[in-house]
């Protein structure tokens, strides 16, 4: 899944290089047993995604961490293609956060990469002592070879949107990237856009809050977060907070479009269904816009008298024209052109499937949409009892790349609900070569 340009580093010169690269044949998720009442350790799952291999859709490796209860959710790279021009730097190395444990764990991808193996565990004190931060999140590979782990918290499990550093060799926990001080109330996700000297994050909510399900109440109480963070990327100064307001309500996943000369980008906001535009302003600070709503259902016996679509992933195509995102309480994925970027049009929409779809990740050629089901195990126990029952699956959506249109394949199914362990919780989808939530092009 690399390039294979000599004297050059990992991934692909440009996202349309990219989209040019060897289709996919094996994928990576994690899979979690805690809340699911399964006394087992989290493992990496290595999936068969090659339709001409004797093992198509099947769990190919297991690899179990050495302990419970971590909560093992995203992963990064030690090296992606902001790597690209450093030809000592290789992608060889998985980081693999623990959402509630705080450990980190690095797995060699490089020895085999269809039986990974376990490199080093970063233990949580080295993050606690040395960073004052916990509950590590996003990660992202930097152009200098380091790799940066938002965070959620701090050690007593109150919200703290700081950033760790890593180094890129030793995976020793350096320091803080943001200043003394200036960590954001909440933290999830982040993206940079070094042409414009721009660093971007978002916010979940305290770890200690949302640990055990959802509660209204918290979020009257200020336990979730509604805003979005801009960082000078150059001197990691805390520059703007856009609150985006009731509309924005927990805000996770954030993407800036992948032409590295872009100025904006898209953030989904969970609560209320709806996706914002952040965009360069001509005075040069940065501003935020609704550009899609996704109405809520009016329901009786529910935690609220509407329920909101409560948008969980988004992802936007190489080439910058489509965004998808999940509808995780409704049930449904949707497909919109974005070629004009302040009016985003629905041109796709996937029916609901069972559990719900989740996190996704497209194809480097933007025509096969993988998903999963389960969000976080406290929340799948909440809102989805029978994925903590039945495990959680993986699909292929086929996308018409040339009008729109999402179509289920029917010949694509890897059941986590029959893992030898019993059934599981598999989360987010990544590939070994980079993908389109991995990668940044400097």
């Amino acid at each position: 899944m690399a390039s294979k340009c000599s004297g050059c580093g990992p991934g692909y010169k440009s996202p349309l290089d990219a989209m040019k690269g060897p289709r996919e044949e094996i994928v990576y998720l994690p899979c979690i047993y805690r809340n699911t009442g399964v006394r087992k350790p989290d493992y990496l799952a290595t999936v068969d995604v090659d339709p001409k291999s004797p093992t198509y859709c099947k769990v190919i490796h297991r690899l179990p961490m050495p302990n419970m209860n971590d909560e093992l959710h995203h992963s990064g790279w030690n090296a992606c293609s902001s790597c690209y021009d450093d030809a000592s730097k290789k992608r060889s190395r998985l980081i693999l956060p623990s959402l509630i444990s705080s450990r980190i764990y690095v797995i060699d991808v490089d020895t085999d990469p269809r039986a990974p193996r376990l490199h080093k565990t970063v233990e949580p004190v080295e993050m606690y002592w040395k960073c004052g931060l916990a509950n590590p999140h996003t990660s992202h590979c930097l152009g200098s070879g380091q790799v940066m782990i938002s965070t959620l918290g701090d050690p007593s499990g109150n919200g703290k949107g700081g950033f760790v550093l890593l180094d890129g060799e030793t995976f020793e926990v350096l320091c803080n990237w943001e200043l003394p001080g200036e960590a954001a109330p909440f933290g999830y996700d982040f993206w940079y856009q070094p042409r414009h000297n721009v660093m971007i994050s978002t916010e979940w909510g305290a770890p200690k809050i949302l640990a055990n399900g959802f509660n209204p109440a918290d979020l009257k109480d200020g336990h979730y977060g509604q805003c979005i963070h801009v960082w000078d990327w150059t001197t990691h100064k805390h520059v703007q907070t856009l609150d985006l307001g009731e509309e924005g309500a927990i805000p996770l996943e954030i993407r800036f479009l992948h032409d590295p000369a872009a100025a904006e980008g898209y953030v989904g906001c969970a609560l209320q269904g709806t996706v914002f535009r952040f965009y360069k302003t001509p005075k040069g600070d940065w501003a935020a816009e609704r550009v899609i709503k996704v109405p809520s259902k009016k329901v009786e016996g529910w935690i609220l008298p509407e329920m909101p679509s409560l948008i969980t992933d988004i992802i936007i195509s190489l080439d910058d024209r489509f965004l998808y995102f999940s509808n995780w309480l409704h049930g449904d994925i949707r497909q919109y052109d974005i070629t004009d970027r302040r009016n985003p049009r629905m041109v796709g929409q996937g029916k609901r499937i069972p559990g719900s779809p989740q996190m996704l990740q497209l194809s480097l050629d933007g025509k096969r949409l993988y998903v999963t089901t389960s969000l976080y195990s406290a929340w799948d126990k909440q809102f989805y009892p029978e994925l903590i029952k039945q495990g959680s699956v993986m699909m292929r959506i086929d996308v018409d790349t040339v009008k729109g249109g999402l179509k289920l394949n029917e010949d694509f199914l890897v059941d986590f609900g029959k893992e030898p362990d019993g059934p599981v919780l598999a989360h987010e989808i990544r590939y070994p070569g980079g993908d389109c939530t991995s990668d940044i092009w400097l």
